[in-house]
Parts: C-alpha cells; sequence; structure tokens
C-alpha cells in the first residue's frame, strides 16, 4: 500500500516537473528513509561524485526550516556554484519543499529548464511533499514480543530454536512474525527485519 501511494506521488512530481525531481522523506541523522532521484542522469553523477550533498545551499535550507522557494529564492550562500553548475544539465530552474519536524524531515526538489515555477505549482508541491511524508511515515513502535521475534531472527535462530528460547510454541513464534510483518507492511520477513533496522526499532 506505501509503496503504491509513494509511486503515485512521484508520478504527480513527475507531471510538475519536466527536467526532474528529488525526493528524501524522513531523514533523520542526515539520512532519508526513502530517497528517490530522477534528476537528469549526468547530474546526479556528477553531483554524487563531488559529494555535494555536504555543500549544497537547497539541502541546508530544507534541513533548517520548512516551507517550499523557488531556488532563486533561497537566501543562502552558494560558495561552490551548485546551482549555476546545475545549468548545464537543463536544470535552470527548481523549487524546493520542505515538511515535517527536525528530527524526522522530508524534502522534495523539482526543476524545469524554460521558466520559474507558479505560484500554484509551488502550492502543489508544498502538498505533494505534505503527502509524500505521511506516506512514507514510519511505524512509531514494535510490541515487545514483536522485536523479541525478529531480534531471534536476526540472531540466526531458526523458529524451533527462538520459540524454545522464548518459551513460546512454534507456531504462537510465528504469529508473532506475521504481526511484524503486517505492522512494517513487509512481504517477508527479512523484509521486516530490513524495514525494522532501517526504522531504529531493533
Amino acid at each position: 500500500m506505501q509503496k503504491k501511494q509513494l509511486t503515485e506521488l512521484y508520478e504527480e512530481l513527475h507531471n510538475l516537473a519536466p527536467e526532474g525531481y528529488a525526493v528524501g522523506l524522513h531523514i533523520r541523522f542526515a539520512t532519508p528513509l526513502v530517497y528517490h532521484n530522477c534528476y537528469p542522469a549526468g547530474w546526479v553523477e556528477h553531483y554524487n561524485s563531488h559529494s555535494y550533498y555536504l555543500r549544497d545551499p537547497l539541502v541546508f535550507w530544507g534541513i533548517g526550516t520548512t516551507g517550499t522557494r523557488r531556488w532563486s529564492e533561497i537566501p543562502l550562500p552558494d560558495p561552490f556554484g551548485l546551482l549555476k553548475k546545475a545549468v548545464a544539465y537543463g536544470m535552470r530552474y527548481g523549487a524546493v519543499s520542505s515538511y515535517g519536524p527536525i528530527t524526522s524531515r522530508s524534502m522534495a526538489g523539482v526543476t524545469r529548464s524554460e521558466r520559474e515555477f507558479t505560484d500554484e505549482e509551488m502550492a502543489r508541491l508544498a502538498d505533494i511533499t505534505a503527502r509524500l511524508h505521511i506516506a512514507a511515515k514510519p511505524p512509531s513502535e514494535l510490541s515487545k514480543p514483536q522485536i523479541e521475534a525478529l531480534q531471534c531472527i536476526a540472531n540466526g535462530d531458526r523458529h524451533t530454536a527462538a520459540a524454545a528460547k522464548l518459551g513460546i510454541s512454534e507456531s504462537a513464534f510465528k504469529a508473532r512474525l506475521a504481526s511484524a510483518r503486517v505492522r512494517l507492511e513487509a512481504r517477508t520477513t527479512s523484509e521486516a527485519l530490513r524495514k525494522a533496522r532501517e526504522y531504529r526499532l531493533l
């Protein structure tokens, strides 16, 4: 369900931004829980190879405040000339939107080559960013039995051994894993384990 929602919202961003977009959702400790980048491939390669993320005024602005601004309105300095360099990749105009608390902030950037984004488009970007943030929200907690079951799997225990370790039947252990998968919207136990780690629930 979450993946379908995100895909639909990415499509809205694609329609809004002819030259591409990038999304970082629920950024914690400088790392987004979900990252999706559809900026021009040449720019993405150049940006990543030079670690521009650490120097990007748009990122600094988005981490430091919430709202929606055109690139031309961002008041921060750009000592490395990132915005000028982006023009060579067709990214002449752009906007960035930031939403959510500082402890779990989401950002979306969009770009186009021929004109500034209109006020209506800026409002759409703000709305899409908020909906992306909500759609990608991780579960806030797992129950103690769910955590114990996933931790057993993380430690390499097989179902029978894990159930014995926890003092429950194997069917009860499997039920705990199933409830953890449902809570984490995971199809498999390994996916549930991965998500629990990503969400810092283990």
